[in-house]
């Protein structure tokens, strides 16, 4: 693990989880105008420019060869299958099943960081993903409920759950490139890895941007540049500092601020249950952030 400020890694990921959570207002324009595989290759495209240029600024170069397993394995199934599957799945059942199903990751990543990293599930990290998870699981509902077109289809179902475990696999697989490689090479090479297992979707990229509306391609772009070369380069940089479990709880902070950012910007008030749901979200992140108490004469850990 990289030695820093922890004070700098959280305002990284930070900036991640805002980002992350500004992305589903986005995705709702593009997604109305691009099919899932274009939009993933859209975003990833133009993501992979902006972190290339970067990259050539800063001289980083190509990462060490032993990071390249873990670019491989994150590249292709965060970056390429989880864009294309959620796109998907988010077109066959409500946005709030599919915040449901999709919450399931965080969870798969603190128990593949135990089994596969050797990472400790402290009680305080699997007390705040607990609460976090009832907190993502109340907005989902009231999400549903509130949708007066929400649907659930099997299809869509096992699409959401397929883009969970893609989204768990690709964390710790990322994990230990950064090791090896910086956050930038990591991140950078990881969504050219992403869109080049999207490349497929290049037909239907090039008919759907000559039709669709500036305001959704525009959406797209942003969701190249911000939602994923700015915030997945700080996720990496996070993650390189803290474990996959902590990290991954920390993204249950997304629904809360899912919820904010549609109220500000899309006029949808929230109602109390929505509320609830996401102040149990952000109790939890800082549940599972915290850590116990030493006591100064003893250097014991103290119960809070």
């Amino acid at each position: 693990m990289q030695k820093s400020s922890p004070r700098l890694a959280l305002v990284a990921a930070g900036v991640t989880v805002v980002l992350w959570a500004s992305a589903f207002v986005s995705i709702r324009s593009a997604g109305a105008a691009y099919s899932p595989g274009a939009l993933a290759l859209g975003r990833l495209l133009s993501g992979a420019l902006i972190l290339g240029a970067v990259l050539l600024v800063r001289r980083e170069g190509l990462p060490p060869r032993a990071a390249w397993p873990g670019i491989a394995v994150s590249g292709l199934l965060w970056f390429g299958v989880y864009m294309v599957v959620l796109n998907w799945g988010e077109q066959e059942v409500d946005a709030g099943t599919a915040a449901m199903v999709v919450n399931i990751g965080p969870i798969l990543i603190a128990l593949l960081g135990a089994r596969f990293l050797g990472e400790s599930l402290p009680p305080r990290l699997l007390a705040g993903m607990a609460v976090s998870f009832a907190g993502a699981v109340t907005v989902g509902l009231s999400m549903s409920r509130d949708s007066s077109g929400g649907h659930a289809s099997v299809l869509g179902v096992a699409l959401c759950l397929l883009a969970a475990v893609a989204y768990a696999g690709g964390v710790v697989a990322q994990k230990p490139a950064l090791a090896h490689g910086s956050a930038l090479q990591v991140t950078a090479f990881g969504c050219l890895v992403g869109a080049v297992a999207c490349l497929p979707f290049a037909g239907q990229l090039a008919g759907e941007v000559g039709r669709a509306p500036l305001s959704a391609t525009l959406n797209m772009v942003y969701l190249g540049v911000f939602p994923t070369a700015l915030a997945f380069t700080t996720w990496a940089y996070a993650l390189a500092r803290t474990t996959a479990g902590r990290m991954g709880a920390t993204t249950y902070a997304v629904p809360a601020l899912v919820v904010l950012l549609a109220w500000a910007f899309l006029g949808e008030l929230p109602g109390p249950l929505t509320l609830a749901g996401g102040a149990l979200c952000l109790a939890g992140v800082a549940v599972s952030r915290s850590r116990p108490r030493r006591s100064a004469a003893t250097g014991t850990a103290e119960s809070t």
